[in-house]
């Protein structure tokens, strides 16, 4: 009998654990964080999937609780953003430059709640920006693209024409020109992030043209250009994260936006101080904001390696010439 009462308690004890998953009730001493994705959402296999990561991260190593909005199910950042505010949540994080909009109307209703805005920068105290040295990452993939290219022409697709992607594009160029002045850089921007077919069709294009190493800054409209140069035999850079496994032929290193370290290092920061760094944090090279992903692929020589470093260190330190 004591053993059927003990097994009954067990099986009461672990319904309430799994109850406790799905209800509304959140102990108080734990951290909650709420965020909204950007435009493609889960599956970009790039910006919002490094940001889940990181939130995964604090959720198993911080104890926090997080929940998110994606745009095809609110409609609008302002609603998705609005829900989390509503729901409690002690940070509500915007993600990406196409949020900020609608983030800072939220925050002007909301001027209690603390916001995190990536990849762009506002002056409302509620709001802390954390923005990214991509120049100096997309450099270091310039200065891979260069080695490796046979034909002397080298591409980049960005996602949309805009001062952020611009700066993708600005340091990919000048790392190519560092090291092979003489190169061509096509450069074409899709108009959208979330179309794999129109980056694979842009990729084709490119590659008539006569490039062999093709750079995406396009979220999944970038995997179908590191597609496209598969199919084609050509080299390919990623972003954001490591997307080798995308192309597995093709992707010699990714230019790593560690979003999710960003946001693991300050969501750690809240969940043992209550608070986040004020203003605008800006990650480099030398933060660990941005990087290479390992050179696959490819081997490259000791004189090649020796060249990578040396621009790595330059680029470091904020020197790109």
């Amino acid at each position: 009998m004591k053993k059927m009462i003990s097994l009954m308690m067990a099986f009461v004890l672990l319904l309430a654990a799994g109850c406790s998953q799905t209800s509304s009730f959140q102990p108080k001493e734990r951290v909650k964080i709420g965020i909204m994705l950007s435009d493609v959402g889960l599956g970009d296999q790039s910006f919002s999937d490094s940001a889940f990561q990181g939130l995964m991260k604090a959720r198993d190593e911080l104890g926090i609780f997080f929940d998110y909005r994606e745009l095809k199910e609110t409609g609008t950042y302002e609603k998705g953003l609005t829900e989390l505010v509503e729901a409690g949540n002690d940070l509500v994080i915007g993600l990406g430059f196409m949020v900020q909009q609608d983030l800072e109307k939220v925050a002007k209703k909301y001027p209690k709640q603390q916001f995190i805005l990536i990849d762009a920068v506002s002056n409302l105290q509620n709001i802390t920006s954390i923005t990214f040295k991509e120049d100096e990452g997309s450099f270091l993939a310039g200065v891979v693209a260069a080695m490796l290219t046979k034909t002397n022409n080298v591409g980049f697709v960005g996602g949309a024409d805009v001062p952020l992607i611009r700066k993708f594009a600005n340091g990919f160029i000048q790392g190519v020109k560092a090291v092979k002045p003489e190169a061509n850089v096509q450069e074409v921007y899709a108009g959208n992030f979330g179309d794999d077919k129109l980056g694979a069709t842009i990729a084709k294009q490119m590659i008539a043209n006569g490039a062999d190493v093709l750079y995406a800054a396009a979220g999944f409209t970038g995997v179908g250009v590191l597609r496209e140069a598969e199919m084609n035999k050509k080299y390919a850079i990623g972003v954001d994260s490591d997307q080798y496994f995308y192309a597995e032929k093709a992707v010699v290193t990714s230019m790593l936006k560690n979003v999710d370290v960003a946001l693991y290092t300050v969501i750690k920061q809240y969940v043992e101080k209550k608070e986040v760094p004020k203003g605008t944090i800006e990650l480099g090279l030398k933060e660990n904001g941005v990087d290479l992903a390992p050179i696959r692929v490819v081997t490259l020589s000791p004189e090649q390696q020796a060249t990578l470093e040396k621009w790595k260190e330059k680029a470091t330190n904020g020197i790109t010439q």
